[in-house]
């Protein structure tokens, strides 16, 4: 598990806590949809569930989530943020990681959407 002092796992910044650390387990929102991105896929390499679901937006939300615990993320290229009006977005990302030795690539456009104050994930396009 990487430390605190750590570079940031989503790659933008120098260290996680003056990059996503600002806003897993803290309470304060993510300032645009590709930081919320950015903390989410962070939220995956460290296992923080709770960062997760809260926020994923309400209307697409699952009960729980369960994580691959043998998966080794191994990097993001964010493609393309696109604010679309104040309160939609989309960010096109690829995330690579290794499951059991075998690597994976995740290409996807990502929607979000903003009310109460933050921005949340409603849903995704997995992309070749």
């Amino acid at each position: 598990m990487p430390t605190t002092k750590d570079a940031c796992p989503c790659g933008r910044g120098p260290a996680f806590d003056a990059c996503c650390g600002r806003y897993l387990g803290t309470g304060v929102p993510a300032p645009d949809a590709e930081s919320l991105m950015r903390s989410r896929y962070t939220a995956f390499v460290r296992g923080d569930v709770a960062h997760l679901l809260a926020t994923w937006h309400a209307s697409q939300r699952p009960a729980s989530l369960e994580l691959d615990g043998g998966a080794k993320w191994l990097g993001l290229a964010v493609k393309r943020h696109t604010p679309i009006d104040a309160t939609h977005a989309e960010v096109e990302f690829v995330a690579r990681s290794r499951v059991q030795g075998r690597g994976h690539r995740l290409h996807e456009r990502s929607r979000f959407v903003r009310g109460d104050g933050q921005w949340f994930y409603l849903d995704g396009d997995i992309l070749n």
